[in-house]
């Protein structure tokens, strides 16, 4: 068994040209020998128009409203999950606690609450997700294709989707402008 990477914050390096990652942060979830499921947390979405979101077969929500929806990555974009920022919020709809002061949530009543015209501050919809394959994670993280970093709600929270990765990697103590791909310790 490989010891989990989760959760950590995935900081895609600089050479990573692959459109669903290129400067992406990526809030690790979950990581086991079977794989790895996170969310891309600096990629937003700002829709128009009326938006529909299904919550069971029979009931469908929908608001006019601008919506800020984040995408969570390439896979299943027709999934969706809340992150959620405060320990009461999440504790109210049986939030999955990722670490302290942050959860993840299915949720239908905060689902419904994010609707409304004065959501909860500190909760994002997010749609699709990042996934790996066994192995697939821990191949890319040998080949330099991720910087690894603590997870912090705030910088989630409260750091402008556009400044994210650069921030990510300046709390490390590095320059974004200098790094580069290579194996092993230099």
């Amino acid at each position: 068994m490989t010891s989990s990477l989760a959760p950590a914050l995935l900081i895609s390096m600089p050479q990573l040209v692959d459109p669903d990652f290129n400067r992406a942060v990526v809030l690790l979830i979950k990581h086991s020998d079977e794989g790895a499921f996170g969310l891309v947390v600096n990629r937003p979405l700002v829709t128009t128009g009326r938006v529909v979101l299904s919550l069971e077969a029979s009931e469908q929500l929908s608001t006019e409203r601008e919506l800020h929806v984040w995408v969570g990555g390439p896979v299943e974009p027709q999934r969706s999950w809340m992150l959620v920022g405060e320990a009461g919020e999440a504790e109210a709809v049986q939030g999955m606690r990722i670490v302290e002061g942050l959860y993840l949530s299915t949720s239908p009543d905060l689902l419904r609450r994010l609707l409304e015209p004065s959501p909860p501050e500190r909760a994002r919809l997010v749609v699709g997700y990042a996934g790996w394959g066994a192995g697939q994670l821990e191949a890319e993280l040998e080949a330099s294709a991720w910087l690894l970093s603590d997870v912090d709600s705030d910088l989630i929270f409260n750091t402008p989707p556009e400044r994210m990765w650069e921030k990510s990697i300046r709390r490390l103590g590095a320059d974004p402008g200098t790094l580069q791909m290579s194996r092993g310790v230099h």
